[in-house]
């Protein structure tokens, strides 16, 4: 029989193991958002990204909470006055589709969180997607997963 020694006492490395597996677990599901139609952690839209800088500045630009507006029952953030004014006069041209959760989870069918440097314009819409990897994998069928997503947004919510 071996002898494993372990760095920490049993009931601590069981508790380790098992926040661990949580972390992970909570990373990976899809997103709860039967309460919300815009994907806002802590009631910041976007994680506070300035979704005009995306065709303004045509990248992902970190707003300011002095250029703070509230829409749809978030706090979207914006880099400046002049974006957060061009938001508030038309903010379905500029907030992004599917309320900012992954374009390619609606078009699977249910809602996943965000990384704000995964994104695509197209038709001078926003997209937004879980991750670059994932962004690969929606560019692949671009119309495909639209049409898709489409047709799932906003059921996907309940």
């Amino acid at each position: 029989m071996t002898n494993v020694t372990s760095f920490l006492p049993r009931g601590v490395a069981a508790v380790f193991a098992a926040v661990l597996i949580a972390g992970i677990f909570a990373m990976i599901l899809p997103v709860s958002a039967a309460d919300s139609p815009i994907y806002a952690k802590r009631g910041i839209a976007i994680k506070g990204a300035d979704p005009v800088a995306y065709f303004t500045a045509g990248k992902p630009v970190k707003g300011n909470k002095k250029f703070e507006m509230e829409w749809m029952g978030a706090k979207w953030r914006f880099a400046s006055a002049q974006n957060r004014d061009m938001f508030q006069s038309n903010p379905e041209k500029y907030a992004p589709q599917y309320g900012g959760y992954c374009a390619y989870a609606v078009s699977q069918g249910y809602t996943a969180k965000i990384d704000v440097d995964a994104w695509a314009i197209v038709g001078n819409k926003l997209y937004l997607n879980y991750s670059k990897g994932v962004l690969r994998i929606w560019e692949t069928d671009i119309s495909g997963h639209i049409a898709s997503a489409n047709k799932n947004w906003p059921d996907v919510l309940n």
